[in-house]
């Protein structure tokens, strides 16, 4: 088996031909990724649920707008918190209840008491369901040209108007994926 180099803390930013609807224009932060597979979340999807509703406690330090994301199509009776801790807090100086995934971006332990987070917090988002794939699956899909892979940047995960991210984040790169951000919505209108 061949080793997998990691993409963790990297986005996945779907191409204008991935045909599956649950990732059309999506944004995904991968969280983990290696040889057994790959986790993230859908920065670029918000609900009309408030946080507040569902997560007593964590509506008042999630960041605008304070809504649950569908992180993806796996699991979405269960809650991710992603938070950004500014200077990106490593090793003795994480919070508790805070893990860091790639520099200042980190998984937030819901299960903890928000008042832990409440002073250090950048950001906060909390995701209902995530995006899974098992061993070799994304690798597949990136050979099959269905993502562009790129850095993330801590804004992403909080972004105040996710509804512009897919393009935003195309857009900020130095190469011909800036022109991808210009593809219309409906390419038969063009």
């Amino acid at each position: 088996m061949t080793e997998v180099s990691s993409l963790t803390g990297r986005l996945l930013v779907a191409t204008p031909a991935l045909a599956d609807p649950n990732f059309d224009r999506a944004v995904v932060l991968l969280l983990d990724h290696d040889e057994e597979g790959s986790l993230g979340v859908v920065l670029n999807r918000p609900t009309p649920v408030d946080v507040g509703d569902i997560l007593e406690g964590w509506g008042d330090l999630a960041g605008e707008p304070g809504v649950v994301f569908q992180g993806g199509p796996v699991s979405l009776d269960s809650a991710l918190g992603i938070a950004v801790i500014p200077g990106g807090a490593t090793g003795d100086r994480a919070p508790l209840g805070w893990r860091r995934v790639h520099g200042a971006i980190g998984l937030v332990d819901l299960e903890a008491p928000p008042e832990l987070l409440a002073s250090v917090l950048g950001s906060l988002r909390i995701f209902a369901g995530y995006a899974g794939w098992g061993p070799g699956q994304l690798e597949a899909e990136l050979a099959e040209g269905a993502w562009y892979v790129v850095e993330s940047e801590p804004g992403d995960v909080s972004s105040p108007a996710p509804e512009r991210l897919w393009r935003e984040v195309l857009r900020r790169q130095r190469s011909e994926l800036a022109m991808v951000a210009t593809y219309p919505d409906d390419p038969s209108l063009n």
